[in-house]
């Protein structure tokens, strides 16, 4: 899945084109490296996200192409 993608069905960032500027700034990271939005998101990545002060660090534990968003915090884990 794309990283965009992703970032807006986990509930992360909440539209996809955030998620595309966010990736463009260069804000987002996966395992340690700079991604662009079109990025291939697997099961095990580490993706980091900074927005202004604060960083997110997340563990990918499963892709779903569509979630409900009470079920959007089991696709991820808090590092």
């Amino acid at each position: 899945m794309r990283l965009d993608k992703y970032l807006k069905v986990t509930r992360l960032i909440k539209r996809r084109t955030v998620a595309n500027e966010a990736c463009d700034a260069g804000r987002v990271q996966i395992n340690g490296r700079p991604a662009k939005a079109s990025a291939d998101v697997k099961v095990g990545d580490k993706i980091s996200i900074s927005f202004g002060n604060k960083l997110v660090d997340v563990e990918v534990l499963d892709i779903k192409e569509t979630v409900h968003k009470e079920e959007a915090d089991s696709l991820y884990r808090y590092i």
